[in-house]
C-alpha cells in the first residue's frame, strides 16, 4: 500500500484533495508536523492559502524536507503547494523549499485572481498521456516564474500572460492548476502520479 501524506500548513483544501488521492488501497493521512510528514511514501503539499503563512508553518522542517525531496521522496505540489517548491514569492516574506530555481509573481492580467477553466498547451510528460488534460480548473493570484524552461512540462496563458500549468525535477511534480476539482481527467492525473509512484 502506497502511504500517502498531505502537509497541512493550517489551509489548503485538504478535503477534496484527500478525496481524489483516495481509492486503490491509499487512504491519505493529514499531518500539520514538517518533520513527522516525510515519513510517506509521497508527499502532497495542497493548495489554497498564503504563500507567507505556508512558508512560515514550513520553516522548522524545510531543510529537511528539501532534502527530502531532493533525494527523491515522491512529491506533488497543488496550486500554493507548487508555488512553495519554488525559492520565494512576491506575495509575502518567506522561503520556499528551492527545488525549483525561480520566484513567484503577481499574474499580469487585469482580471485577478485567475478564476475558472483554462486550457493547457505544449505538455511534455508521461503523466498527461496517462490523463489527457486539455482544460483543468484554475484558482491563482500568483504564478510561478521557473529560471529554466526546462522543467516546465504544461503551459497555461490568462489573457497576455503565460505561466507554467506543470513543472517537474525527477520525481517532484508541481501543478498550478486543482487536478481534485478539473472532474475525472483531473483526479485520473493524481492517479496516474501515484501510479508512477507505485511501479518505481
Amino acid at each position: 500500500m502506497t502511504r500517502v501524506t498531505i502537509f497541512d500548513y493550517g489551509a489548503g483544501n485538504l478535503h477534496s484533495l484527500a478525496k481524489a488521492l483516495s481509492g486503490d488501497g491509499v487512504s491519505p493521512r493529514v499531518e500539520a508536523d514538517p518533520l513527522v510528514a516525510l515519513d510517506t511514501d509521497v508527499l502532497v503539499l495542497p493548495g489554497v492559502g498564503n504563500f507567507a503563512q505556508a512558508a512560515e508553518r514550513l520553516a522548522p522542517g524545510r531543510d529537511t524536507m528539501r532534502d527530502a525531496i531532493r533525494r527523491g521522496l515522491p512529491t506533488l505540489g497543488v496550486c500554493l503547494g507548487m508555488q512553495l517548491l519554488f525559492e520565494s514569492s512576491a506575495e509575502g516574506p518567506g522561503r520556499g523549499l528551492g527545488i525549483i530555481p525561480g520566484r513567484v509573481t503577481r499574474v499580469a492580467a487585469a482580471r485577478v485572481p485567475h478564476i475558472g477553466w483554462n486550457s493547457i498547451d505544449e505538455t511534455s510528460d508521461c503523466l498527461f498521456c496517462a490523463a489527457p488534460l486539455g482544460r483543468a480548473y484554475f484558482a491563482n493570484s500568483f504564478a510561478c516564474r521557473p529560471a529554466s524552461d526546462a522543467t516546465v512540462i504544461a503551459w497555461t496563458t490568462h489573457e497576455h500572460d503565460r505561466f507554467p500549468a506543470a513543472v517537474r525535477v525527477g520525481r517532484t511534480v508541481g501543478v498550478q492548476f486543482h487536478p481534485e476539482k478539473s472532474s475525472a481527467a483531473g483526479v485520473a492525473f493524481v492517479r496516474a502520479v501515484l501510479a508512477e509512484v507505485a511501479r518505481c
